[in-house]
């Protein structure tokens, strides 16, 4: 059986963008399977949103980050590529973060250079630690990987909190320290976009959040640019949540939900999307 890290690894050697849409959950990760995408991001925002319904300021544990990884991990096929934050402390709570990932079967992980506790890239406020404690960080996660396991990102998240020519030479020191990709977050801008694109060679990702300009940018440009992996990291969460939204003030409305059918999945498409006919076929026969 093909290894996650490998499997990733090996689609990446095709030189294609590999766009994976972010998943909150274990459900939208069969989603995003099912629409044929070839990998999924477990997006800590989605995560924490998902988990707990608050924000991504760094509420979630390393235990729970890593089980809804695994959980993931086991209702798709596709490579997942797992937000890990900061690595939940020092250098052995990274070794094990590295460990525990790998059994959850993720495919890559990013680590980012941000003061714990972390915030999402896209909000003010981020706080950066050393560049070169940052690289010694990424070191430590690759000397404690273990064979086969996950493909490890460096993570800056300097664009928003200092600029692009600190979020560049950020990228340039990770990538020297030996990572397999580099991710330079918090791009709101499309010259954001271009400058990384200029500046930072080899592999690299870029994330494109539904709001703001780079939305303009279709997988095909960014490619072009140079690109190996863009993320979508809550185009799907924020559909769900407005199409909720949207149900149950209907159903508030008019006491059914008899107006919002249209908009729904059917029961049959929904147990289909969750594997029900293969657990059916189960207890056919061997119940």
């Amino acid at each position: 059986m093909t290894r996650p890290a490998d499997a990733l690894s090996a689609r990446l050697a095709t030189g294609r963008i590999l766009a994976a849409p972010g998943a909150p959950d274990a459900l939208a990760a069969r989603l995003v399977q099912a629409a044929g995408f070839e990998a999924v991001y477990m997006t800590g925002f989605g995560a924490t949103a998902s988990r707990l319904g608050k924000p991504d300021i760094g509420l979630l544990t390393q235990t729970e980050m890593t089980t809804h990884a695994r959980d993931m991990a086991r209702a798709v096929a596709i490579p997942i590529i797992a937000d890990a934050d900061t690595g939940y402390g020092g250098p052995a709570n990274i070794a094990r973060t590295m460990e525990e990932y790998a059994q959850a079967g993720v495919a890559a992980i990013h680590l980012e250079d941000q003061v714990a506790p972390k915030r999402c890239g896209q909000l003010a406020g981020i706080r950066l630690i050393p560049a070169e404690e940052a690289v010694r960080r990424l070191r430590c996660a690759l000397a404690a990987r273990p064979a086969g396991g996950p493909l490890v990102i460096g993570r800056t998240d300097a664009m928003p909190a200092v600029g692009a020519e600190e979020a560049i030479r950020r990228a340039k020191l990770y990538q020297d320290a030996g990572v397999d990709l580099v991710f330079v977050d918090g791009i709101k801008r499309i010259a954001e976009v271009e400058a990384v694109a200029r500046h930072v060679e080899g592999p690299k990702v870029v994330s494109i959040v539904d709001g703001n300009e780079t939305v303009a940018l279709k997988a095909a440009d960014l490619e072009q640019m140079g690109f190996s992996v863009v993320f979508y990291a809550v185009t799907a969460l924020f559909a769900a949540a407005r199409a909720m939204a949207d149900a149950l003030a209907v159903l508030k409305r008019d006491g059914t939900p008899a107006a919002a059918a249209p908009a729904l999945m059917t029961y049959a498409d929904f147990s289909a999307l969750v594997d029900l006919p293969h657990y059916q076929d189960l207890d056919h026969c061997f119940g």
